[in-house]
């Protein structure tokens, strides 16, 4: 699966410098410079190199500093990333190629030396926050079929762990969740109905959520 891709080339971008989570704004994998101003790192990642993954980068570069493909080598020497034709491509469009060993390493094939255009700054601007406000990296880049936890779901969860103790108010739920009043208004995953004016309680679908992803006692002081 691309997830086996993922911790090899997220520990070759750590080791270059950035901070990197997996599945932000649709990419597979996004790293953030600490610096200022903040240089944006998107690698798209395939089991096998094709135009698919080139495509995708194109697509990309409309965010980021540099893109880079990442791809499993193949074992026979047989893969894209020897045709002089695929890597001259990659070259041209500014796209970095990195080879992914069967024992995890990652090679550089193609550097990404040519700065990608950025043409679309409110997109870059989403991605940029979306990668800022998400805690931790709670999902392995690469992954399909399985729901994101993006920011806002983990907002949500922490509403959900708060609402799982009893009926509770807006303004107490804010201390876990900055944007608790917007959530629970909203209501995207049903997982809350409102009791009172500012007062919600928790719906069967939401204990099913806290049951599918725990949560930290609400309470404790790590919270």
């Amino acid at each position: 699966m691309e997830t086996s891709l993922y911790l090899p080339v997220k520990s070759f971008l750590e080791t270059a410098g950035y901070v990197v989570k997996g599945e932000v704004g649709g990419c597979d994998l996004v790293g953030l410079s600490e610096g200022d101003p903040t240089v944006v790192v998107i690698c798209e990642l395939k089991l096998s190199f094709n135009l698919e993954l080139i495509l995708q980068a194109v697509d990309r570069a409309a965010v980021a500093d540099e893109v880079w493909i990442a791809a499993k080598l193949s074992l026979k020497g047989k893969g894209r990333e020897t045709d002089k034709r695929y890597r001259d491509l990659c070259r041209r469009l500014g796209i970095g190629i990195l080879g992914v060993s069967a024992g995890g390493d990652v090679s550089v094939i193609v550097g990404s030396v040519s700065p990608m255009p950025r043409t679309n700054p409110k997109r870059r601007s989403r991605l940029m926050r979306e990668h800022q406000k998400r805690r931790g990296d709670p999902v392995l880049g690469g992954s399909t079929r399985v729901p994101v936890m993006t920011a806002y779901r983990q907002q949500a969860l922490s509403c959900a762990a708060v609402v799982s103790g009893g009926p509770s108010r807006v303004r107490d739920i804010r201390a876990v969740a900055p944007d608790a009043g917007k959530i629970l208004l909203s209501n995207v995953y049903g997982w809350f109905e409102r009791l009172d004016r500012g007062v919600y309680g928790l719906t069967d679908a939401g204990r099913e959520a806290l049951e599918r992803w725990p949560q930290p006692d609400p309470r404790s002081s790590d919270v």
